[in-house]
């Protein structure tokens, strides 16, 4: 299941990493790790922001996803199941189907 994830940091945390040069090297091997079909960067909320598109195979994943970028970032996460457009494809009989029971 694919997860749109986004990842506010602390400014504290990112300020830091910032000054002591870590910052390219801590977040690198966070997506090392966690092999993110996309990712991008931006602010939200004055903050430093991570948006990812990551697969699970298992919402027990979500721990490993996350704990990285809480300890290493002081990170706010939100994680959003989300479709690609062959997904939606694939629900259309059941999109369908519940139409016809509730509508």
């Amino acid at each position: 299941m694919r997860f749109l994830c986004k990842f506010m940091m602390s400014n504290e945390a990112a300020n830091k990493m910032a000054k002591d040069g870590t910052m390219g090297k801590t977040i690198g091997a966070i997506l090392e790790e966690q092999k993110p079909e996309a990712v991008y960067f931006g602010l939200e909320d004055g903050m430093r922001t991570a948006y990812m598109v990551v697969h699970l195979d298992d919402a027990s994943q979500l721990p490993a996803l996350a704990e990285p970028w809480f300890l290493a970032c002081d990170a706010a996460i939100e994680a959003q199941a989300v479709m690609v457009p062959e997904d939606l494809q694939k629900a259309g009989p059941a999109i369908e189907a519940a139409g016809k029971k509730y509508a």
